[in-house]
């Protein structure tokens, strides 16, 4: 079992004064023993002269133990005090309360200051966690209750003769059923990824022929409500995830369709350097500075352009980030005034061993 810290510093200090102090009295007894009487054979005062030494040595002593003593209590003092106040701020966390903070002592050294600064950095982000997690429980609860509420009413109604088995009803209870299974893939995409499970099965493809791909599986949708799309597709050849990275396209241009009707999107790839980029610019409302911060927030959706009425479940830009995180890089908004959004994704152009060639 470890000692005290402010005990075991204290100790040290004094071990090391009586140390010094044990050399320096056994190098003047040498001296006094076995030098002086060379030095000076004719002295008379030999005697009285090393009395004296002996209790100056003593009174040193003294003092040197008081003052390490003193020294080593105050230095223990500035060591401990910052690891109590994250000790007691861990225990605290440890009781579920993620509010707690680590408070510096005035006088701490740097590197307490830097422990105390990562501790609250790091307990800042387990309450944004835990907020985040309360949020997603309860917004989850509520994605899923109202297609259910919706198919159970359906088929009470059917079973009690309120509604007629047509054709029509079975097709509109079936597009709840495909957006309760859409909402709980894009829910296991997004567990796979924050878990670091995400799997990718990687091989080389150009972007801008999936990207091209997907734009034209949209088109009909993309033209219906009244969006142009121009392309710049240039190429950009990359080793990743054919299948998720057409996922994170389709995610955007949805995006598009569904909060930027009647405006104009154009879509770009490019390579820049060591890395493949993907934007998409719309000219549509757009989002405040305040907004773009929690776009990619889990079940987000802005007051004016992100209701549940068109139909989002506010999982779409969180699962593009995702995706693109799992790939080694990044998706974005890039800052603009509004109207308009741009989300940009950059990605690595390899995840190949070092040494091997692009083909």
């Amino acid at each position: 079992m470890s000692g005290n810290l402010n005990a075991r510093i204290t100790k040290t200090m004094v071990a090391l004064t009586l140390i010094a102090t044990l050399v320096v009295s056994l190098g003047l007894m040498a001296y006094f023993l076995f030098i002086y009487d060379w030095i000076y054979p004719d002295s008379d005062d030999l005697a009285g002269w090393r009395t004296a030494d002996t209790v100056m040595v003593l009174l040193l002593l003294a003092f040197g133990l008081l003052t390490a003593s003193g020294i080593g209590w105050r230095l223990a003092r500035r060591i401990v005090e910052p690891l109590k106040s994250v000790a007691a701020a861990a225990r605290r966390i440890a009781t579920g309360d993620f509010s707690a903070r680590a408070d510096l002592p005035s006088g701490s050294f740097r590197e307490a200051a830097d422990l105390l600064a990562d501790f609250n950095a790091m307990a800042e982000r387990l309450e944004r966690a835990e907020a985040e997690l309360a949020y997603s429980n309860s917004a989850i609860a509520h994605e899923l209750r109202t297609p259910l509420t919706i198919l159970r009413g359906r088929l009470q109604g059917m079973s009690d003769g309120v509604f007629d088995p047509t054709p029509q009803l079975y097709a509109r209870l079936i597009e709840h059923v495909d957006h309760l299974s859409a909402l709980v893939e894009e829910l296991r995409t997004l567990a796979l990824s924050n878990a670091g499970q995400l799997e990718l099965i990687r091989d080389r493809f150009d972007l801008a022929e999936e990207v091209g791909a997907a734009l034209n599986g949209l088109e009909a949708d993309l033209t219906a409500v009244g969006i142009s799309v121009t392309r710049a597709l240039a190429p950009a050849r990359i080793e990743a995830d054919r299948t998720r990275l057409r996922q994170a396209c389709v995610a955007v241009l949805e995006n598009c369709r569904r909060y930027a009707p009647q405006s104009h999107v154009h879509v770009e790839t490019r390579a820049d350097g060591d890395e493949v980029v993907f934007r998409c610019s719309d000219t549509g409302p757009g989002l405040s500075a305040e907004d773009r911060a929690r776009a990619f927030d889990r079940f987000w959706r802005a007051d004016a352009s992100r209701g549940r009425s068109l139909g989002g479940s506010g999982l779409g830009l969180p699962i593009v980030r995702a995706i693109a995180r799992a790939h080694g890089g990044e998706a974005r908004i890039i800052p603009q005034p509004p109207p308009g959004l741009t989300v940009e994704l950059r990605l690595p152009k390899r995840a190949l061993p070092a040494g091997q060639t692009d083909d």
